[in-house]
């Protein structure tokens, strides 16, 4: 599908966008084209023309959710590092927010260019299939390869430099480049530190940080260039959290591996895992979704269960305990997708409704306050026309396209 160009500043003033070029708030017209975005936003990573954090959806300056294929955001909670990557369908890709480790992509980051509050073409990458976002690192899918950008302090780029002594960082790349190890790749999915891989004979790989043991291969130790997970075939899908991992087998059973502490493994206990661990009392599931310190799997029947960090509400089950095994969340039952975000969930309803919960300090719930809510609220009514969205990594940020 060919992509709109960008509007022009005229063309956005007469849309009622400011002389700040600050986007106006969503409207509830389904026929309203744009991407919507609200919470956090110190690094511009809203896209809306400002650094102001937003209680309820704005427009992404120039950015038409028809011509967008997925988003993902990266950064580490409130800091003001965070970034926001967009893959359109012509297999380009749109950054915007902060530049400090090159994590948007399009070269050297300079005065002018540290920071960018609206989108951006990440340079030279057409043809992309998929792209995901790590704490600072970007991860893209093209023609059965991989290719990173971004931080590179623990390896998560892949592209085999070898570790200084400490504490000296691996350089940064600020503009993507080719994985030279890995081919025939299918699916993408990009940790905090760490980057996974699932090749197209259901085999997956890893790369980056490991002290939880995220990369799965029955070690502590980072890796600076792909690693195969062990022990694990026949995979469909992949996700990442922050220090987590899981995978989708052909039977539908879920594996999981890395961090624990908040129970995201679903296997009854808080022992981190670095090799791959079945999750509990799950079955037939048809899809799944990492969040950073909690996991959500659409089942086939349509119903939803959550295991992990719940310690606002997250989870959807209105309680604050967190889950070590899977739990059936009634709140989701109708969702086409869900997104699980820095302590919030986001999930869009068969009606095209867009929902949220948990915590809301930054506005990340989109209702217009910042109060935190275990029951979800309605950001969009019904019929909005979305049928996406997206959680910040690690960062209170949210998305609907």
């Amino acid at each position: 599908m060919r992509t709109a160009p960008l509007a022009s500043f005229a063309a956005l003033v007469v849309a009622g966008v400011t002389a700040l070029g600050t986007a106006p708030a969503a409207s509830a017209d389904p026929s309203d084209p744009w991407v919507y975005g609200w919470g956090y936003n110190a690094s511009g990573q809203l896209g809306n023309g400002s650094t102001t954090k937003a209680t309820t959806p704005g427009q992404v300056l120039g950015l038409a959710r028809q011509d967008v294929k997925s988003i993902s955001t990266g950064g580490w909670q409130t800091d003001t590092n965070s970034f926001t990557v967009a893959l359109l369908k012509n297999g380009t890709a749109k950054s915007w927010g902060n530049s400090q480790y090159g994590q948007l992509g399009n070269g050297p980051a300079t005065a002018a260019t540290a920071t960018q509050n609206v989108p951006g073409s990440v340079a030279g990458l057409t043809g992309v299939r998929a792209v995901d976002v790590g704490c600072y690192h970007g991860v893209a899918l093209r023609n059965g390869r991989v290719w990173t950008w971004g931080r590179n302090n623990n390896g998560q780029l892949g592209n085999g430099q070898p570790f200084p002594t400490a504490p000296a960082e691996l350089t940064a790349a600020t503009v993507p480049a080719e994985v030279q190890s890995l081919d025939h790749v299918k699916a993408i999915a990009a940790g905090c530190q760490f980057t996974m891989a699932l090749r197209e004979d259901g085999t997956v790989w890893t790369w980056g940080y490991n002290a939880s043991g995220q990369l799965g291969n029955g070690t502590n130790t980072r890796a600076n260039t792909p690693q195969q997970v062990q022990g694990l075939s026949d995979v469909e899908a992949i996700d990442a959290g922050a220090a987590h991992a899981v995978a989708v087998t052909k039977d539908h059973k879920v594996m999981a591996w890395g961090l624990n502490t908040e129970g995201e493994l679903g296997v009854d206990n808080t022992d981190a895992s670095n090799k791959p661990v079945e999750v509990k009392h799950l079955t037939s599931v048809a899809r799944i979704f990492a969040g950073p310190y909690n996991t959500f799997a659409l089942l086939a029947d349509g119903t939803v269960k959550a295991w992990g960090m719940n310690d606002r509400g997250q989870l959807g089950e209105n309680t604050f305990t967190n889950r070590t095994t899977p739990h059936l969340v009634p709140a989701l039952t109708r969702a086409r997708e869900i997104s699980p975000g820095w302590k919030h969930t986001l999930a869009v309803l068969e009606d095209q409704s867009v929902i949220a919960l948990g915590s809301n300090d930054q506005g990340q719930l989109g209702n217009g306050t910042t109060a935190d809510s275990s029951v979800p609220v309605t950001v969009l009514p019904p019929g909005s026309g979305v049928v996406h969205v997206a959680g910040g990594n690690v960062t209170p940020v949210s998305f609907a396209y």
